[in-house]
């Protein structure tokens, strides 16, 4: 029987979330005993306080993660055993779903219709997926002659350092986590301080899925401090990270500055979402258009946050964007009905709504929302926005808001279209919306984006990898198995086959 939204209120107030740092199997408070309060962005109120971690405890998380690393107590398993464990997780989160979802829901403002039908099934999928292939990946033997015999394996890097953002974090989490584990390293996660409640519960439900003690470690803390204290560590011994660019170049100057740890980022975007008049359905393409960057908030990385129209059909595309915004209007995200949610917190607020004024400032046109929505329950609503009369040199249109906030912009051809679309410094995703199967094409191999989406918008599937160009990140794709390559070292080994060798 579905829950309504008075079961998801009595559910929030019984909670009882994790709130200490999760170490070596075991919950400790942070050393010096510190907490920062966990807030729902749905009322402004606090959930729990929440251990906050800082270099001591990333010490004690790191040597607990190596002395896991090192005894062998995971890598030294079969992959299929390896592999079993994690699809037990599967199976824990799964089990676990309303909780977990709850959980989501309520240090994220996501609305519950989507924590379970989007990031508790993608998590649980991403676990099973990893667990599935972990025996199915084979070593290789290099084209020798017949003399010798050159084998090219693959080995755990050891200790991973995690680094994870706010607007997904179980099924980001899972990304980073699951071919980790899968390829035999222990971890130490650092999920961001706006929301670590389902990181902690998953890392408990780790170890009842088989998973030693010490291989998984939550420490939940401020970037500056525990980020910050994870990344400089010289135990560790690769860094995975999904968040901004500023943080993510500071990751990389922290790698040179002590032992030259692997680095693999995915940062932010600015997706060109681009309609040509010969769009096959215009009617789909501007419903499209509002799921790419109204839903989940426009808290996406991949949001299409830049609308590029030819300019036959501009008026007509803008003219219908108000009653698609209106169509994702804010609400209680505990009601199963709501589509739209808060921002994360107060200064994601503060962050969108000046953004708004700037484009005000900029000359851009307001065509629908632009304030602050629900201000009477405490929590941090906007409204969905629409700007018109864009061009990609304003702010709005470069810098990524992180918010509901649409840019519109006219174009004339496909070269000016293309030209727009990659006028910016990032290259995360695009897509494109035309009948012409040769245009398609051309666009694709012109667009400097990692993901192309043609007649779609956010297409995806755990078995194609996921990752951007330019400033979006590089140093290895999340999903599929290209992403054993960021925690995994070759090792090539030459056997001499002939008779008294060189």
């Amino acid at each position: 029987m579905a829950r309504t939204l008075v079961d998801w209120q009595a559910a929030a107030a019984a909670a009882e979330p994790r709130h200490r740092c999760f170490i070596d199997g075991e919950w400790v408070d942070a050393v010096d005993g510190a907490t920062f309060d966990c807030i729902n962005p749905a009322n402004g109120r606090t959930i729990t306080a929440v251990a906050s971690g800082d270099a001591a405890d990333i010490d004690r998380a790191v040597a607990a993660a190596r002395a896991a690393f090192e005894d062998g107590r995971w890598r030294a398993l079969s992959p299929r055993q390896r592999g079993q464990r994690l699809i037990n997780l599967a199976d824990l989160i799964e089990a676990h779903g309303d909780e977990l979802q709850l959980l989501e829901t309520l240090d994220i403002g996501k609305p519950i219709r989507y924590t379970r039908r989007v990031d508790l099934t993608q998590a649980q999928l991403n676990y099973r997926w990893y667990g599935e292939a972990a025996d199915k990946l084979y070593d290789d033997v290099a084209p020798t002659g017949p003399d010798a015999l050159g084998l090219v394996t693959r080995e755990p890097v050891g200790v991973v350092g995690a680094i994870t953002p706010w607007n997904f974090p179980m099924m980001i989490n899972a990304w980073k986590l699951a071919p980790a584990l899968m390829a035999g390293n222990s971890v130490v996660l650092k999920p961001a301080e706006q929301s670590p409640l389902t990181a902690l519960r998953i890392a408990e439900l780790a170890v009842e899925a088989g998973i030693p003690p010490g291989v998984l470690n939550v420490v939940p803390g401020y970037g500056e401090t525990a980020g910050r204290a994870l990344a400089l560590h010289r135990d560790v011994d690769a860094i995975a990270f999904t968040g901004s660019g500023a943080v993510g170049k500071l990751l990389l100057q922290y790698s040179g500055q002590s032992n030259m740890k692997r680095v693999s980022l995915e940062t932010g975007g600015k997706t060109p979402n681009i309609i040509f008049a010969d769009a096959p359905d215009l009617d789909f393409a501007i419903g499209a258009v509002g799921f790419s960057i109204f839903w989940n908030t426009g808290e996406m990385c991949l949001a299409g946050s830049r609308l590029l129209v030819e300019e036959t059909v501009y008026d007509e595309v803008v003219g219908r964007l108000g009653d698609v915004a209106a169509d994702w209007q804010p609400g209680d995200p505990l009601d199963p009905a709501t589509k739209a949610g808060p921002v994360v917190d107060a200064d994601q607020l503060d962050r969108v709504t000046g953004y708004i004024g700037i484009g005000l400032e900029e000359g851009a046109r307001l065509v629908t929302g632009g304030s602050r929505a629900l201000e009477e329950t405490g929590g941090f609503f906007v409204e969905p926005t629409v700007f018109s009369g864009v061009d990609n040199s304003m702010r709005v249109a470069q810098e990524e808001i992180f918010g509901p906030v649409l840019s519109v912009i006219p174009f004339a051809d496909e070269d000016e279209a293309l030209h727009i679309a990659n006028d910016t410094d990032f290259g995360l995703a695009a897509a494109v919306w035309t009948s012409n199967l040769t245009r398609a094409h051309r666009m694709s191999r012109g667009l400097r984006a990692g993901t192309v989406w043609i007649n779609n918008f956010d297409q995806a599937d755990i078995s194609a990898p996921f990752g951007g160009f330019k400033q979006s990140g590089f140093g290895g794709k999340d999903k599929s198995l290209w992403a054993i390559d960021k925690y995994t070292n070759l090792k090539t080994t030459w056997i001499n086959l002939g008779r008294g060798g060189r």
